[in-house]
């Protein structure tokens, strides 16, 4: 590690320690319990990497940010916070921080973030403009907090979700697959006063029986209850959730669901209770599509970068054309699909740039059906599919695919089946099988094949 780092803390066994680690690392380092000797240093055109707390004697390391990016352009800050709540996360954020740890923090994972600031730094070019986003390593600071983005819905996410997260009104999440509805949810439970109690995602199956709302009730005791795809369940198990809530005692759990579907509209067609539909409303945060924020895709594509070179993949950046590519794609599975194409791509890449034609090679091998609230009422599966199949040929510009489209397709299409099926099926293999109608052992043989991961599948049914 090379550089010169300014530290503020005002807590001297934090300013001795990490003087120490970086130093032992190869680096010069300044430390100081005040923000004006901070800011005079970086007035002086000091410190290649600033760490810096939030609360400090004279004044809030955060309010510093937007003056020391107007004094030193590219300068990353590491924000250091005893301050462990989705707030400070959030305005680090808006403020420009190119990285967020709350204390206390590990030592080697600071150590490494700061190593890939300053190599970041090295790297830049000196006319880099400052639009084009924040660092690769901006927002993946905290992997239990998944809101990344910066554009204005995410922004408006961001503050409403804040101002819900200590209430005990219930909350509605809606949008699409792949979106992070789930992750939400989780986020509000361990950012809110009641972190330190359990948090149950109930599915219509853990509602059957006499016994099952009651046992779900003894599960989350004053928690919180997520009922994941609440437009999914059956109408006795939407009375069992409405007889529920209406049994709440004292030690009430926080309530939230998830749903991609539009539950007005299901309501209205008399598909969903009315009264549930207003005991679950209580506020609704509207998780935006992905193809609705594309300045966002950078960020997301930075993150999960990062984030896959810290589970020991080798570090990988996007070539200009390549993200032009990415940017362009319609993603109708959303941050999910995002991920799982950037992970394929960190391992087939053939050097630390990933190009646009290796790209075209990943996106053209997984043909993009609409999403389900996309589709209008006549449009048939075969049509859409016909459409990115085209769509795929015209990727190679005239040129034909590589062999072997065939099974490359049928891949592509059964693999997400497969997934959604151990989903509804909430991974009981056996109902999958029925379900799809193929043998048991025919089943394993494509989850191995195909390499599905059947961890964690929530129950949908």
């Amino acid at each position: 590690m090379d550089g010169t780092v300014l530290v503020a803390d005002d807590d001297r066994t934090i300013r001795t320690v990490l003087t120490q680690a970086l130093t032992r690392a190869g680096c010069k380092v300044h430390a100081t319990s005040s923000l004006m000797t901070l800011m005079r240093w970086v007035e002086e055109g000091k410190g290649d990497l600033v760490i810096s707390d939030v609360m400090m004697p004279d004044g809030n390391g955060l309010e510093t940010l937007p003056q020391i990016t107007e004094k030193r352009p590219g300068l990353p800050v590491i924000i250091i916070s005893a301050q462990n709540t989705i707030m400070t996360a959030i305005q680090a954020t808006e403020k420009d921080a190119y990285d967020y740890l709350p204390k206390p923090f590990d030592l080697p994972d600071l150590m490494k973030r700061a190593a890939r600031a300053l190599d970041l730094k090295r790297r830049a070019k000196p006319t880099r403009a400052m639009d084009e986003g924040p660092s690769p390593a901006m927002l993946s600071a905290r992997e239990d907090l998944p809101l990344v983005g910066r554009t204005a819905a995410m922004q408006a996410l961001y503050r409403l979700v804040a101002r819900v997260m200590n209430t005990d009104l219930p909350v509605l999440i809606t949008g699409e697959s792949g979106t992070g509805k789930s992750l939400i949810a989780r986020a509000i439970h361990d950012f809110s006063d009641r972190r330190t109690l359990p948090f149950v995602v109930a599915s219509g199956a853990d509602l059957e029986g006499m016994d099952g709302p009651s046992a779900v009730l003894s599960r989350a005791r004053g928690g919180s209850i997520l009922f994941d795809e609440v437009s999914d369940l059956t109408e006795e198990a939407q009375a069992k959730i409405v007889r529920m809530l209406d049994a709440f005692g004292d030690a009430a759990p926080r309530v939230m669901a998830t749903s991609q579907r539009d539950l007005m509209e299901k309501m209205e067609a008399g598909r969903f209770r009315q009264d549930l539909f207003y005991r679950l409303g209580g506020v609704t945060l509207s998780v935006p599509a992905l193809r609705e924020r594309v300045d966002d895709i950078p960020l997301l594509a930075a993150h999960f970068l990062a984030r896959v070179e810290r589970d020991g993949m080798a570090l990988r950046r996007f070539s200009g054309d390549a993200m032009d590519l990415i940017r362009a794609y319609s993603w109708p599975g959303n941050e999910r699909q995002l991920e799982n194409t950037i992970k394929r791509l960190t391992v087939t890449s053939q050097s630390e740039e990933i190009t646009k034609t290796e790209v075209e090679i990943v996106l053209g091998n997984q043909p993009a059906v609409e999403p389900l609230m996309g589709m209008g009422d006549g449009d048939k599966l075969s049509a859409s599919v016909a459409k990115h199949l085209r769509r795929y040929f015209d990727l190679h510009g005239g040129v034909l695919p590589p062999p072997g489209l065939h099974t490359r397709i049928l891949r592509e299409v059964e693999t997400p089946l497969i997934e959604i099926a151990l989903d509804a099926t909430g991974g009981n293999q056996a109902k999958c099988a029925d379900l799809l109608g193929i043998n048991r052992n025919t089943l394993r043989k494509k989850i191995t094949d195909l390499d599905i991961r059947v961890t964690r599948r929530r129950k949908l049914m």
